[in-house]
């Protein structure tokens, strides 16, 4: 059997369904799940329920999908070692510095336009992990756009509008191998090189930093933040009078360990390695594949296409966590056992990820099994050409991320769904899969409910539904030009 009919619908649906009644991604996308089984196995509720355990087991059958979860643990491991060792505070005490000299007492809208110039460029370049980025970004400008009467609302929409996008344009990271984990589900052979490809056609977040920068080197705010500017210029205030702050002292970066001294190198040097061993390892991984007949810089492009993005991406963080260690003993911060008990920490913090990333990979498994991507392309055929998939998939995908304030678990539905359709409507893929994560990420910056939404109001120590407000109108042009584009290269084929 190809599909299960309208049956094979009703996993997701159910999914979505519960997730926007409830809020809870993890329990709806496990109900989804086990109803999925209960349709395979003909509404036994012992099978199904059987088959619904035995499909998270399963999830680790595949080597790449193990690598992948072991690696999201691990980044866990090599922040809070960062963390503890000072590298966060080094680096916030040399751009501190750094801005310091530049600063012109004369020159106040130039140095407006320069702090949130460097605090956007920071959030881009701490594409690791899209929290540790906004809550660094937040905890180091906040005194200096504090000093400056920039409103709290401006730096939130810069740490947010610089962080997610960051780490979806540069997929070295976990983003990268849990993106070409649902790949590999729906028998994508190549998933670094689809994903790579993907990334020219994923609008939004290009759109989104295009819109950060065009706000500050202009100064021309619109909608909220425009008010929020004047009253921070004419009044001095950072916050509007009925506002409440959410406190960042709730969800804070590690405290480094005391009597250490702050290095910058010690963040720098370990990130900055798993960084570059990651095309490294991709090219080792890829070569024996590739085509032996190009040119050497050819065939390494070759490789890195065809290389193994969960073993490159395990590799380079385990490695740079090696190098972490040997560094900070070496300096005497710490010793074996601390570093070890602090590795196990760093991983509890990333295990919501890892439950998230096992139930996306069931759930892709499970729609591939009752083929409902080839079903809703099926049942679409009488209406829905070739040139409307990439937009509706942008705008579903929006919605859903959106409405349960999560990309990832929009990723998980939308990727098993949007694959099969672009395959049957002989779609240009690399413009789908864009289209389907940019528009996980859209939703989720547009969404009140999302955890970077709320993370950034908390590291700017902004009233939330202020950032919300002042964020959405920016969200919002950049979405609909997203839109716009997927529909005029949709039709041009």
């Amino acid at each position: 059997m190809d599909n299960y009919g309208f049956w094979s619908l009703l996993p997701p649906i159910v999914a979505i369904f519960l997730a926007l009644r409830t809020k809870q991604v993890y329990l709806s996308l496990t109900l989804g799940i086990w109803i999925g089984w209960l349709i395979v196995n003909n509404g036994n509720i012992f099978s199904g329920s059987f088959d619904t355990l035995n499909s998270f087991v399963t999830v680790f059958n595949d080597a790449g999908n193990t690598r992948t979860v072991i690696f999201t643990l691990l980044v866990g491991s090599l922040i809070a070692l960062i963390q503890r060792s000072g590298g966060v505070d080094g680096f916030i005490s040399v751009v501190k510095n750094k801005l310091n000299n530049l600063e012109d007492k004369n020159n106040l809208k130039g140095n407006r336009k320069k702090i949130q110039l460097i605090a956007a460029l920071t959030g881009i370049l701490i594409f690791v992990e899209s929290n540790i980025s906004i809550l660094t970004v937040g905890t180091l400008y906040r005194p200096l756009f504090d000093k400056l009467k920039i409103p709290r609302e401006k730096l939130a929409y810069l740490v947010d509008s610089s962080s997610a996008p960051s780490c979806i344009i540069f997929p070295f990271n976990a983003w990268g191998a849990y993106i070409m984990g649902l790949l590999i589900l729906q028998g994508i052979e190549n998933p670094f090189a689809v994903l790579f490809k993907s990334i020219f056609f994923n609008f939004y977040p290009f759109l989104a930093l295009i819109t950060v920068f065009y706000i500050i080197l202009t100064s021309k705010d619109f909608g909220a933040m425009k008010k929020a500017t004047k009253r921070a210029n004419d009044e001095g205030k950072l916050l509007a009078d009925d506002a409440v702050p959410m406190i960042s002292d709730e969800i804070t970066l590690l405290s480094a360990k005391p009597n250490v001294p702050n290095r910058s190198i010690n963040m720098i040097i370990p990130i900055g390695m798993m960084v570059l061993l990651m095309p490294i390892m991709l090219t080792y991984t890829g070569w024996n594949s590739s085509d032996s007949s190009l040119s050497f810089f050819m065939q390494v492009f070759d490789a890195i296409g065809k290389g193994s993005g969960s073993t490159s991406v395990l590799t380079s963080v385990t490695c740079s966590i090696i190098v972490a260690m040997l560094m900070y003993r070496v300096q005497k911060i710490m010793g074996i056992k601390e570093m070890i008990d602090l590795s196990l920490k760093g991983m509890s913090g990333m295990v919501s990820l890892a439950i998230l990333m096992v139930l996306a990979f069931a759930i892709g498994s499970l729609c591939k099994e009752l083929g409902t991507g080839l079903y809703v392309a099926e049942m679409t055929k009488s209406w829905l050409t070739p040139a409307l998939v990439p937009a509706i998939v942008f705008a579903v995908s929006c919605f859903i991320a959106f409405s349960t304030g999560t990309s990832w678990g929009t990723f998980a539905i939308m990727i098993s769904i949007a694959i099969p359709m672009a395959q049957s409507f002989d779609s240009n893929i690399y413009l789908v899969i864009g289209a389907a994560l940019g528009g996980g990420v859209f939703g989720d910056h547009c969404s009140p409910i999302s955890d970077t939404t709320i993370i950034s109001s908390m590291a700017s120590a902004s009233d939330h539904v202020d950032h919300v407000k002042t964020q959405l109108p920016y969200a919002l042009v950049a979405g609909m030009v997203a839109f716009l584009m997927y529909l005029v290269l949709g039709f041009l084929g």
